[in-house]
């Protein structure tokens, strides 16, 4: 199922596309701010977005910048500016298309099957082919089980990858051992030594850290346990 990704702050018009888009067979993922926006970009790796140029007090096209620093998704922008020049500006900045306010809804889902076609990748092959999260340099494809870190594909065995994903999964989230165990592995410390979680960090640091005494991407939060650091491009 394709998956687009709605960014603006208008809580009405975002429940009217995100239930009309639905409908029409998409998966729709939403963000109101700007940061939502980054995470679910490089957590969810939609096949389009719809972004918004007034974005409450933030620039959506800023936003835009921003999002071409960690993927190349098609983007339309949809704002009430109608000036040329403004539209203009907006295709420089690396939208792929202009939708102005008021718009119907099937003018937008026109213009989405448009841009998709252009891309010129089936969401089935996008799927397989492109990571499911995105985080600079850090590439983790769930549907092959692969690993990319600034080029180079990581050999990490199937618990190191499932280990890795979750905790990637929902950044900057705190999990116990404990956790882990239920969640990765299916089991918990009555049965199983938590040191099983520890031992698995420290082989995905080596991995992954350019200095795992000193990790950056996997930190420890003293006292409760693990969580992920999103590294993304400044």
């Amino acid at each position: 199922m394709t998956k687009i990704l709605i960014v603006d702050d208008d809580a009405d018009l975002v429940h009217l596309m995100e239930t009309f888009l639905t409908g029409e067979g998409y998966e729709v993922a939403t963000a109101n701010d700007s940061a939502a926006a980054l995470r679910l970009t490089a957590t969810q790796n939609p096949e389009l977005v719809l972004l918004d140029i007034v974005l409450g007090s933030e620039d959506g096209r800023d936003v835009l910048r921003e999002i071409r620093l960690i993927s190349d998704v098609p983007t339309i922008f949809l704002t009430g500016r109608g000036l040329e020049s403004e539209r203009i500006a907006g295709l420089k900045l690396g939208a792929d298309d202009y939708v102005v306010k008021p718009f119907s809804l099937g003018e937008v889902s026109a213009r989405i099957e448009s841009v998709l076609r252009r891309a010129g990748v089936s969401a089935k092959q996008h799927q397989i082919d492109a990571p499911t999260m995105r985080f600079g340099e850090l590439l983790i494809n769930e549907s092959t089980h692969e690993v990319h870190l600034e080029g180079d594909l990581l050999d990490l065995t199937s618990k190191e990858f499932a280990l890795l994903a979750f905790l990637a999964s929902t950044p900057r989230q705190v999990y116990t051992r404990a956790q882990l165990l239920d969640h990765v592995w299916e089991s918990s410390s009555e049965w199983q030594n938590e040191a099983t979680v520890t031992e698995h960090i420290r082989r995905i640091r080596l991995k992954i850290e350019k200095d795992s005494d000193h990790p950056k991407w996997i930190t420890t939060v003293r006292g409760v346990g693990y969580r992920f650091e999103p590294q993304l491009p400044k």
